[in-house]
């Protein structure tokens, strides 16, 4: 079957990558992105929360879970570029997109990789671990992400997260439960970040 001339250009354009800039943190990168991640058309409000509230030294090695097309772990192996950024996600197209902004934007102290949650990572430490969690899904992934973060982070790493405001009690009773510490650090209408500690 032959589409409609106009239906197969628009089906063209939208398969093209969608193409921005952004300034985080006073980095500003270049992404390209595509239908189907999340927030494909610009950087969502929570992860320019998240990387405006977070500590970073210059030698951190960083852990993006969930990175979608890497906003968060990208602008991380800027801001520490004598440590690693370490970016995973499940999601294939996700990896690949960035991989690509990771290139485009000659970023090279980056390891990027498929993953489900924690489970490539072996034992690997972080002094930073950071995610942008997602709003609906169930509290057992929550705690498999929060005690497999627990056993990556390096004495004094920091573990920062992401949410929508709804589930910040939720954050605040899991983070004392597991980590033994909770800060709040920003409510928004919308989101809240949060962060715990590992003090030994």
């Amino acid at each position: 079957m032959m589409l409609p001339a106009a239906t197969q250009a628009y089906l063209n354009k939208i398969r093209q990558d969608i193409v921005f800039s952004d300034t985080l943190r006073g980095e500003t990168l270049h992404y390209h992105t595509t239908w189907g991640l999340f927030s494909p058309k610009a950087v969502d409000e929570g992860s320019r929360l998240l990387l405006d509230h977070l500590e970073i030294k210059h030698d951190d090695d960083t852990l993006d879970l969930g990175c979608g097309y890497g906003p968060l772990g990208l602008t991380l192996a800027r801001l520490a570029p004598d440590g690693t950024s370490v970016l995973i996600d499940k999601d294939f197209v996700a990896v690949e997109y960035s991989k690509k902004n990771a290139q485009i934007n000659n970023i090279k102290n980056v390891e990027i990789f498929l993953s489900n949650g924690f489970d490539q990572i072996g034992k690997r430490k972080f002094d930073l671990i950071v995610s942008n969690l997602p709003a609906k899904t169930g509290k057992e992934l929550y705690y498999l992400y929060f005690y497999d973060a627990l056993v990556r982070m390096s004495a004094g790493g920091r573990f920062y997260v992401v949410t929508i405001s709804g589930l910040r009690r939720f954050i605040q009773k899991a983070f004392i439960e597991v980590f033994g510490n909770y800060e709040k650090l920003k409510q928004g209408q919308t989101y809240t970040v949060a962060m715990a500690r590992l003090d030994r």
